[in-house]
């Protein structure tokens, strides 16, 4: 069978962070705007600022869409939301379904609903417990049974009581829209500049007044730090605490097969959903693993009840990460190399144990699919905040530095609707989507720390 859109390569998503990186041949002197990190909430962030009139750089220290941004499962989901992140998670699915229209470029986009699975009745009955946030909402989720579940998967061998389906839910493929939208950016003049590690801020007047690159400084009014899992050691040398821990997760793509489901799935047992090329991206939906580092005891009490609420599914282990954070400086030199610059691409190896597990469970979830072959295989850190949300807001110690991260494993989907409402808080201007429970002191101001969701 020929395969589309290279789906037989065994580099196909991860072209999207190998290979050399190209640094840019010229820096803007001077933009209004600065966003620290190429993932897709700071060129999402950028391409909305840009509509709006204003001039913007994006400074990505290695490959645009090069960490978890390109690594991710691809779901573009409201269902099971926080309710704070929920109207963010509304208006990006709206601005996805335009996506590829509106830049010229396919971006992998379709609509064909999210379902979370439930074993026994018992687990859909916890299930009913989000209906209402959805009605709140105005969702089309509804719960469906065990023999609405022949309407969207076919063939499984497990038994499932019923599922949490949202119809209006979607998926993307991160190794085509990044990119597409990047340069798009590009296009319509904003400047994306790979290869391009933001090293520090430059403050005049107690606020921010540019940045200085490796490639030597920038000019902007603004600056927003949306730099993944990068983003609490870069705040930590301006001497803002931003708390954050990372995990890994495990992902892995099949050439294409046999036509098993509609949508997205959640099991326990395996995250899955088609991908364009007709194969599947899968993960496992109970390992995500943790390297504890010195991050790890100075954040565990902001931390605790997240931990708690995911012990079953996060692995501890004890590693060369603790030495590497242990010796990652606190501030360093603007002048010399800093430490984004020593690992351009955060490249972690696929977990050995996830992978096997998640090849057994395939088979045993979609017996059909038990033989498919294995086409490529990658991980990416995943950073997540105390609460499991999103972490936005301009920083108080430091006026016109803005911070967008702790996306938790949702950032892809969010990302488009994220960007929308950053830029219209950068720019001052209304969007209709509150980010005051998203702000950064939330964590320190004595608001209770609830996570909602999950990783």
């Amino acid at each position: 069978m020929a395969a589309i859109d290279g789906a037989t390569d065994g580099d196909l998503v991860r072209r999207t962070w190998s290979g050399p990186v190209h640094v840019p041949e010229k820096l803007p002197a001077a933009v209004d705007v600065v966003v620290i990190g190429g993932g897709i909430v700071g060129v999402s962030s950028a391409w909305f600022l840009k509509k709006q009139g204003l001039t913007v750089a994006v400074c990505e220290k290695g490959h645009v869409g090069g960490e978890q941004s390109g690594r991710n499962w691809g779901w573009v989901r409201q269902q099971g939301r926080d309710p704070r992140e929920l109207p963010m998670m509304m208006e990006s699915i709206r601005i996805w379904d335009g996506l590829s229209e509106e830049i010229g470029e396919d971006v992998g986009f379709t609509r064909a609903g999210c379902l979370f699975a439930a074993r026994t009745e018992k687990d859909l009955a916890a299930l009913e417990d989000w209906m209402p946030i959805a009605k709140e909402f105005g969702l089309d989720t509804r719960i469906i049974d065990a023999a609405g579940m022949a309407d969207h998967v076919r063939g499984a061998a497990r038994g499932w009581a019923g599922a949490m389906y949202t119809a209006s839910d979607g998926r993307a493929e991160p190794h085509r829209a990044l990119p597409a939208l990047a340069r798009a950016l590009a296009r319509e003049g904003g400047h994306v500049l790979a290869g391009c590690a933001v090293r520090g801020v430059d403050v005049e007047g107690g606020r921010v007044a540019g940045v200085v690159t490796e490639h030597g400084r920038i000019r902007a009014r603004a600056v927003l730090c949306a730099a993944g899992a990068w983003t609490s050691t870069f705040c930590r040398s301006l001497r803002i605490t931003v708390p954050q821990l990372k995990v890994k997760g495990t992902v892995m793509r099949t050439v294409p097969g046999p036509d098993v489901l509609t949508g997205n799935l959640f099991d326990e047992k395996i995250g899955i959903r088609r991908r364009a090329d007709g194969g599947y991206t899968v993960a496992p939906g109970s390992i995500l693993e943790h390297a504890v580092t010195p991050s790890s005891f100075r954040f565990f009490p902001l931390f605790f009840r997240a931990l708690m609420q995911e012990r079953n599914v996060v692995k501890l282990s004890f590693g060369r990460e603790f030495l590497d954070e242990w010796r990652t400086p606190k501030e360093w030199d603007l002048d010399k190399p800093s430490p984004f610059e020593a690992t351009r691409v955060l490249d972690p190896a696929p977990g050995e144990r996830a992978l096997r597990t998640v090849r057994q469970d395939l088979g045993r979830v979609f017996p059909q699919l038990a033989a498919l072959e294995v086409a490529e295989a990658w991980a990416g850190i995943i950073e997540s905040s105390p609460d499991v949300v999103p972490i936005i807001g301009e920083a108080d110690a430091l006026p016109g530095f803005y911070v967008a991260t702790g996306f938790s494993g949702h950032g892809f989907g969010i990302g488009p609707g994220a960007g929308y409402a950053i830029a219209g808080m950068i720019a001052d201007r209304d969007t209709g989507i509150d980010l005051e429970p998203l702000r950064p002191g939330r964590f320190f101001d004595g608001s209770p720390i609830r996570p909602q969701v999950t990783i």
